[in-house]
């Protein structure tokens, strides 16, 4: 065990004893408190008339069986892979699965999101990495947070919708056993029956459900055995496609009520500003406008424009005359912004340093000391904007007790629960109706846009009011992803390889940004800011890796695969500038790194296999090629890409990604190719063309036309390949992206002889 090893080992015990004592003593209450599941939502005057709940998990009736899937659908496949978990083990037709999102409920805490949070490797399973595990899931089930965020959503009910769908099937297994008066060892089920193959009698679930709900239902059924799934571990037809493809799916920009009106919001464009006054009179003179709300301090004094259609409420929001005044003290230019970052590097203390293997001090003296060259680079990421497809939208109805939203929510628990402190309510009072989103990335965790909808509902009660952002209002008014700087250091030994490495790693924190807006506890360091760079498979010898945490007068949000999607390009650019400095191949460099890695070691040999790695790169007189590899552990997964290019007279065209992953156990093979793609895309857009700068402390970017994306004809090729090397699935939405810079910016090194260490790579070279 190395020094840096050691000293990690004596930190994270020291944590673990804390986290036991805090369980033990003030967090968990008591054993009883633990063990004791939440209630089920779907029981009591909620539930659907004429329905049995089985768990929160389940409600039959005598259409058949309706699956809860808890989390957001926001075009990841998950309300799919969620339900062939419970109809796997209840033995349902595929083709009869119907899934509901559910209601803001308890019952349906993300345990395995804050599992994740522990600065512990994913890989590693020893018996201090999982107390800490088994400590953060006590706690976020106390909390109760359903959420859908860090690609946690399969993970978290893997076990959990299982071990529900194998319950409902003992339960209805008793329930026709007692009324057969059989023995339930000699009954089976199939396509949504209980058959006693001896008697030549079968029943339906539905006709059982009612007889079965009075059933205790096992605390540990048995599951499955994997050799005889036959929905899980295979591609299935995604529940939500045959809605999408006619049209018929509900977003949250499409409800629509009887005597809705339709509203937009105009904030203030400056950081941190403020509003002297405002006319409204121009606004209100227009066709079709109703009123103007003033939505106070508590939204940043920003005006609510009400109107019969949303048309009318943009134009009409255009006509208000507000004096908006910036904020005094703030520059607000991203270039200065840059370089503070940068600064803070220098001047602050570091947040955290979760990685510190060997001496890296005393390593890089001794490499002074005898002359040898040190390999120095600084790279930098802009601030980025979320862009989903369907803007920000809510819609909102305040009754004299009650509240209803209806929206596309990523954490429906917390709009809950601020929903109702903003209106004066109870929880109980308060009714989140998640409708599809057309996109999250992070976005809709955030709770602005819903809670200004439940605010201009109560100016206008027993009005429903739908408010919709503008394109604008979304790029110019969003919770972006940080801006980042990392300054490394690598020292090579006489083979070439690296033998330290020190990665500088400063960008504002996000978890601080995000805790601050919804009044949750931010403790203890941003793991955040080195993710991605930190806790990756690779042994060299002295290896440190220290974040900064600078203040930022932007807003701040997560954005797919937050930390890691800045730090796979630091990370994996600077290990490509370690290669060439000692003349090694990047892939032959990597896999040597990575010999106390198997897993990590299987996902680089598959890549160069699909790639063809090892194949010469063919040149043209036209066009120069190269291929640049890049390998990233995030989420739980491990995804190598690589990227191939070729630079002509019309720029630089990216022509192929080939994309290898490891994801612990693969559910659906469909939709984590289609992830991955996405992921890729994702990330290649931001790589390419995107970035939010500011002026004058206001963002300059508005719409496509200036924050755009990769559009078909630029989009390469892309070729997937799924590898499992676990017996449960890790995450699949967010490690697509973080891969995908650093391959591109390898690429183009590798074609042209330019290192690119910034991005958007546009600002540097001309693309086809």
């Amino acid at each position: 065990m190395s020094g840096g090893e050691r000293k990690r080992g004596r930190l994270t015990r020291r944590a673990f004893l804390i986290g036991a004592v805090a369980v033990a003593g003030g967090v968990a209450v008591g054993v009883q408190q633990v063990r004791r599941p939440h209630p089920n939502p779907l029981a009591g005057q909620d539930a659907e008339p004429g329905a049995v709940t089985l768990n929160p998990y389940l409600l039959i009736n005598q259409d058949g069986v309706s699956i809860i899937t808890p989390r957001a659908e926001m075009g990841q496949g998950v309300h799919t892979t969620l339900a062939a978990l419970v109809a796997e083990e209840l033995d349902l037709p595929w083709e009869s699965v119907r899934t509901l999102h559910g209601p803001a409920a308890a019952a349906y805490y993300n345990a395995a999101a804050l599992e994740a949070a522990v600065p512990i490797p994913s890989w590693d399973h020893g018996w201090l990495a999982e107390g800490l595990r088994d400590a953060a899931g006590v706690a976020s089930k106390l909390l109760g947070m359903q959420i859908t965020g860090g690609s946690t959503s399969t993970a978290d009910a893997y076990l959990k919708m299982r071990k529900a769908g194998a319950a409902a099937r003992v339960m209805l297994v008793q329930a026709a056993a007692r009324r057969w008066r059989a023995d339930t060892a000699a009954l089976r089920t199939e396509a949504g029956q209980v058959l006693d193959p001896a008697g030549g009698r079968q029943l339906p679930y539905t006709a059982l459900a009612a007889d079965a709900a009075t059933i205790e239902p096992p605390a540990d059924p048995p599951l499955k055995p994997r050799a005889q799934w036959r929905l899980l571990g295979r591609g299935l037809p995604r529940v939500d496609m045959a809605a999408k493809c006619t049209g018929t799916a509900q977003f949250g920009i499409d409800v629509q009520l009887p005597g809705m009106r339709c509203a937009t919001v105009v904030a203030n464009p400056y950081l941190g500003g403020s509003r002297g006054g405002f006319d409204a009179g121009p606004a209100e003179a227009m066709r079709g406008v109703e009123r103007v709300v003033d939505l106070g301090a508590t939204h940043g004094d920003a005006l609510a424009v009400v109107a019969d259609n949303t048309w009318r409420a943009f134009q009409a929001a255009r006509a208000l005359e507000i004096d908006w005044q910036p904020a005094p003290g703030i520059s607000g230019d991203s270039a200065a912004m840059l370089d503070a970052i940068a600064g803070s590097i220098d001047t602050l203390a570091p947040d955290a340093t979760p990685r510190d293997d060997g001496d890296v001090d005393q390593a890089l003296r001794i490499a002074r000391a005898e002359a040898r060259p040190a390999v120095k680079a600084e790279y930098r990421a802009p601030f980025l904007a979320h862009t989903t497809l369907e803007p920000p939208a809510a819609v909102a109805l305040r009754e004299p007790e009650r509240l209803t939203l209806w929206c596309g929510h990523q954490a429906p628990t917390l709009l809950r629960d601020l929903a109702a402190e903003q209106a004066g309510l109870d929880p109980a009072q308060v009714d989140v109706r998640v409708q599809f989103l057309g996109g999250g990335f992070g976005r809709r965790a955030e709770v602005d846009f819903a809670l200004q909808a439940a605010a201009v509902a109560e100016a206008m009660p027993g009005t429903p009011v739908k408010l919709t952002w503008t394109r604008e209002a979304d790029i110019r008014h969003d919770l972006y992803r940080p801006a980042a700087v990392a300054r490394c250091t690598g020292v090579l030994d006489r083979n070439g390889l690296p033998e330290t490495a020190l990665l500088q790693i400063a960008s504002p924190s996000v978890i601080r940004s995000f805790s601050g807006r919804v009044g949750l506890p931010a403790m203890g360091p941003d793991k955040l800011i080195t993710e991605g760079a930190a806790m990756q498979p690779y042994h060299i010898p002295n290896y440190r890796v220290v974040g900064y945490a600078p203040a930022s007068p932007v807003p701040l949000g997560n954005w797919r695969s937050v930390g890691a999607s800045f730090n796979g390009f630091f990370h994996e650019c600077f290990l490509d500038e370690l290669a060439a400095a000692g003349g090694i191949d990047p892939l032959d460099m990597r896999l040597r790194l990575t010999r106390d890695y198997p897993f990590a070691q299987a996902v680089l040999e598959a890549v160069r296999e699909l790639s063809g790695w090892d194949e010469p790169v063919a040149q043209d007189d036209s066009r120069r090629r190269g291929r640049g590899l890049a390998m990233t552990h995030s989420f739980g997964s491990t995804v190598a890409q690589v990227v191939e290019v070729s630079d002509g007279a019309d720029g630089i065209r990216v022509e192929r990604v080939h994309c290898v992953a490891d994801v612990g156990l693969a559910l659906d093979p469909g939709i984590i190719e289609a992830q991955m793609q996405s992921g890729i895309v994702y990330g290649l857009s931001a790589a390419i063309m995107e970035a939010i700068t500011f002026r004058d402390g206001r963002a300059e970017q508005s719409n496509f036309h200036d924050y755009d994306a990769l559009r078909l004809a630029q989009t390469p090729e892309i070729r997937v390949r799924i590898l499992q090397s676990g017996d449960a699935p890790t995450g699949v939405g967010e490690p697509g992206t973080p891969p995908s810079k650093p391959a591109l910016a390898n690429a183009i090194y590798a074609a042209t002889g330019k290192r690119l260490r910034e991005y958007p790579f546009n600002k540097h070279v001309r693309f086809a």
